[in-house]
């Protein structure tokens, strides 16, 4: 068997990456951005939703990124430390996969009620919203006003893609796969210069 060529360039190094993941089954998905993210060098750190851990355990994502995955605004560790904000300012980016309608909806209103809405409000890199939801939701015209309101804004979406969706129907709001979202990452990330040294 061939080398696997991405993890052989590792042409992402230096780059940090933040990745969001909410609750939706298409965070398996995530897990495969994650891992080919790191294979090609980039540092990434995983911040979870409460629901989101109902589909994907931390410790996949621990595993696959080397590093502590975020839950919660607070540290276990230290109650009183609240420095993952600082971790937005090392970002060249931040992906959110999947993005439902709910993390759409409060980003687009500017709330920050827990961990990944705090960190995405205060990111300082561009963010990348991968949606995953019902094709009626997907339709809905708030969702789509506020699809129209975060890309106003300058957020970039990939997808969704029109296929299965987990309730059984067949429509548009199929997490894009995850090379289309690596693709669209790299496309970023290369506008860009590495925040941390090599």
């Amino acid at each position: 068997m061939s080398p696997n060529p991405d993890a052989a360039t590792a042409d992402l190094a230096g780059y940090e990456v933040l990745v969001g993941v909410t609750a939706g089954i298409s965070a398996y998905k995530t897990c495969e951005v994650v891992s080919r993210l790191v294979q090609r060098g980039a540092g990434v750190t995983v911040a979870m939703t409460r629901s989101a851990k109902k589909f994907v355990g931390p410790l996949s994502f621990q595993a696959l990124s080397g590093r502590r995955v975020l839950t919660s605004r607070w540290s276990d560790e230290d109650p009183s430390d609240v420095q993952h904000i600082a971790m937005t300012a090392a970002a060249n980016l931040f992906i959110v996969a999947p993005a439902t309608a709910n993390i759409l909806g409060k980003v687009a209103a500017g709330i920050a009620d827990d961990l990944l809405t705090t960190l995405i409000v205060s990111a300082a890199s561009p963010i990348l919203f991968a949606p995953a939801m019902n094709d009626r939701m997907w339709a809905n015209p708030i969702v789509q006003r506020n699809v129209r309101t975060l890309t106003e804004v300058g957020h970039t979406f990939v997808g969704p893609q029109s296929g299965w969706l987990a309730c059984r129907s067949v429509g548009p709001g199929r997490m894009a796969e995850p090379a289309d979202i690596l693709d669209a990452a790299v496309s970023i990330l290369r506008k860009s210069q590495p925040r941390q040294s090599n």
